[in-house]
Order: structure tokens, then sequence, then C-alpha cells
């Protein structure tokens, strides 16, 4: 039995109220709010949160790691590869890139579920984030959000199986964005939504249902993509589903549409919320369509009323117009005058790379101290090379003390500097993110997240950062 085996999901704190930016153009407001990523996330470092995520829900070993974006932050360099460093996954780890398209997520998921089912893996994550921009005042402004789901799929401790699958392809300009541009373009609503949307996905849903020999009373839930909420309840209406009591509600309002994450979000509050041996009918939609029928077992439990996802929603700060604007690059700032930075040394960063990427400390073998980063010497009992690796990315910690810097060159000023004690043992003085100065406070549990630190010469540096626990 193949399926899903665990899940993670990850929702930026910040949010920014769509009456917000009517108020600014003076256009008509969509209602609700868009999650948006902080001045340091991208579509890896939200990825990253997603598979962190997912790993503390369900201690499996991964021999795949399949990223899904249509923002990745290179072009030219695998991103799953990164990850896999950050969360330090065997080198032999099948790694791949799946970009280009809204079904960029569910391919990687037909994929893993096929190397799975052929044997050649056990268990693979699949990492689907995205962050996506419309141009100023445009109606995709409001609606795009920005989030990352991870799902772990294997053959043991199943809380869905697959039960069937079904795609197509479909060649239509509806949304696209060329190379260089930052914007997702559109064509005319009325016809990608009659020919493009509405045909497709309705096709793959009776495509799927006629190959299974079921029909729509045999699903409990029905987890449609969807652009806005008229054409999805249209689109159900049309395929014989109840609204009511069938249809997963669009997270449109509250987080808005998060590309190639969207679908895998659905199917994570879906599972949330589904009794075992009920079926799950997915679909989703991009340059064509792609559909599951799922299977939910008792192994759904474990995961149910533990997961953080109902918590990262409710945890919110709000932010302004104007200061998106800038954290997107889309106004000019001046910038404190600070002297220029420097390009991040590549030999340096792969010389310390169990330290900066994959955040390892040292433990002394014989007093127990730990350090950060790796150390030869043990300060405390000065113990030479007599140390073994100490993996701190996965531990929770408090602030023991704290500055405020209003004169920093960051986006997000001012910035709060701490130092952070690991539960277990450890020290570490670096950036706390997320966290407002009036929130900040000495003993505050925090956990780790990788974040951004600097774009420089073509090249994204990472760090690692504090913040406060859910």
């Amino acid at each position: 039995m193949v399926g899903i085996t665990s899940f993670g999901a990850y929702v930026p704190v910040y949010r920014l109220k769509r009456d917000e930016i009517s108020r600014a153009w003076g256009t008509k407001s969509l209602g609700g709010e868009r999650a948006v990523a902080g001045h340091d996330e991208d579509s890896l470092t939200m990825a990253v949160g997603a598979a962190l995520d997912c790993m503390k829900q369900g201690e499996k070993k991964i021999d795949g790691l399949f990223f899904a974006s249509t923002t990745p932050p290179y072009h030219e360099k695998q991103v799953a590869a990164m990850i896999a460093a950050t969360m330090d996954l065997p080198e032999k780890t099948r790694t791949a890139d799946f970009v280009g398209s809204l079904r960029s997520g569910t391919i990687a998921l037909n994929s893993a579920i096929d190397a799975v089912r052929s044997g050649s893996a056990e268990n693979i994550l699949v990492a689907v984030s995205d962050s996506r921009m419309g141009i100023e005042k445009s109606q995709f402004e409001q609606l795009f959000g920005d989030g990352a789901v991870a799902l772990t799929i294997g053959n043991s401790g199943v809380m869905a199986s697959i039960e069937g699958s079904y795609s197509l392809f479909s060649e239509l300009m509806d949304t696209w964005r060329v190379e260089g541009k930052p914007f997702v373009q559109s064509w005319e609503e009325r016809f990608i939504l009659g020919e493009g949307y509405l045909k497709t996905m309705e096709k793959v849903v009776t495509g799927i249902m006629e190959k299974e020999r079921m029909t729509p009373k045999d699903f409990a839930k029905l987890v449609l993509y969807g652009t806005d909420g008229r054409s999805h309840a249209n689109l159900a209406k049309r395929l014989g589903f109840d609204l009511k009591t069938q249809v997963q509600e669009l997270p449109l309002d509250s987080i808005g549409n998060i590309g190639v994450a969207m679908l895998p979000m659905m199917i994570v509050n879906a599972l949330c919320q589904s009794p075992p041996e009920v079926r799950i009918l997915v679909a989703n939609y991009g340059d064509g369509g792609d559909a599951f029928i799922l299977k939910v077992t008792k192994d759904v439990e474990r995961m149910q009323g533990k997961h953080r996802i109902n918590e990262g929603l409710g945890k919110k700060t709000y932010i302004d117009y104007e200061r998106y604007l800038s954290w997107r690059d889309l106004i000019a700032l001046e910038e404190a005058r600070r002297p220029e930075r420097h390009p991040p040394s590549i030999t340096c960063w792969w010389r310390d790379r169990k330290s900066a990427v994959a955040l390892y400390g040292s433990k002394c073998k014989r007093c127990g101290t730990v350090h950060y980063p790796l150390q030869r010497i043990c300060a405390k009992c000065q113990a030479k090379d007599d140390s073994e690796e100490y993996r701190l990315s996965d531990k929770r910690g408090r602030i023991f003390t704290y500055a405020i810097d209003t004169l920093t060159a960051s986006k997000k000023a001012p910035a709060i500097v701490g130092v952070v004690d690991f539960e277990g043992g450890g020290r570490m003085m670096c950036e706390i993110a997320d966290c407002e100065p009036p929130q900040i406070q000495i003993g505050m549990p925090v956990e780790m997240c990788l974040r951004k630190q600097i774009e420089k010469g073509g090249m994204h540096h990472y760090v690692w950062r504090a913040r406060p626990v859910l």
C-alpha cells in the first residue's frame, strides 16, 4: 500500500489585508487577507519550514526529496539539493526539482508514488512552495498568497493510500510568467475559466471516476484547486457533489492562492478533518489536470489534533501595503549609510557547510558540553579532538539575552539580535525572526528557521535564525 505517511505545512506569520491594498489604489477589495512571506523568506526557506515540520510529525528515513515551485530562487541550480543539505539528509538521497507549472506539486507527487511503487525508494518527501507576485493594482496582487506544504510518500504507516490516479494535459495560455519578469500574466478571465479551468477539471474528475467506476456518492470529500469561490462552486455542482457536505473550502480568504502549494494545503486540511475509511477525490489544475483517489486509514488519527497548521494560521502580524512593497523590492528606499556588502565566499561557505547549512555544533564526549559552531577543543574541560557532531536545527531554545538594533540596514528595522540557549546545551547568537520589539522577552521559547540573509552577485545567502515558538 502506497500513500501519504506524514505531512507538514508552513504559512508565514505576516498578513496583508486586501482592504489595505484597495485603499492604496482606490479599487474594489476582494475581502479577507493574504499571507505574505517576510523580507527574509522565499520559496526555499518556506519549503524548509514545511519539510522540518513534516519530519517532526513522522520520523522516517527519507531516501528522496522532490521540490516543486513556480518561483524557485535559482533557475540553474537544484533547489532540492539545497533543501536536502539543510535537512542533513544522506548524500545518496535522490533529489529533483519540478518547476514551470501550477501542477508541479502533483506532478512531483505522481513521480514519488511511481518511485515507491516500483521499489526504487521507500520514503520520498515532496516539498511544494510558492511566492508569486501580481503586478500592482491587479486582482492577482490581492489574490495571491505565500506558503508551503510537505508530504511524505511511503509504503508503511500510510494515513491516506493512493487508490487511483488520472492525468491529462491541455495547451492553453491562461496564466504565465516569462523569463526575467516578476509578475504573473493572464488572458481574459471568462475565456480561461470557460475553456481552461472548468473544461479541463471536469474532464480529469469524470475521467478518474469512470476509470475507477465510482460516483460522487463514493467520496466523503472533494478537494479541488480553484482560483475563486464562484467558479470553484460552479465546477463542484456540475460534477454532482454537495457543496455543504463534500466540497473542501478554498483557503483564499485566510492565506490566498498559494500556487503549487494550494492543493496540497487543502489535502492537509481535508486529512485533518476526515475519519478513517472514507475516500477523498483530489484534483489539480495547470496546463492540464491531475486527479487522485485517497482512502483515509486509521493511521491518520496520529496526526489529527497534533498538527500545528491551525496554530500557524492563528498567529498573525499585520503589515501595511508600503512595507509589502519594500519587502518585494517594488519601491526604492534610501539605504542605511554602510559600506557595500560583498558577495559571500563560496569557498568559506563550503568549508563551514556542516555548521552553516545543516546547523551542527559539537558535543564533548568527556563532559557533554555543546559548542556552536563546531570546535576541536572543549571550552569547559579542554579535551582536544574528542567530540561528536550535534545537530541544533531540530532543537528548541530560550532567549538568554537580546539587543534591539535600530541602525541596521535590514528591510525590517529595527532588527532583534538575541542569544539562544538550546535545550540539551549549546548557545548561539543570531537574529530573531517573525518578532516585533514589543514582543521579545528574556526566556521566550524559540525554534530555528532558515532565512535569506542577502542576495548579492547573483547568489542567495541563507542563514539560520530563531523565531518564537507558535
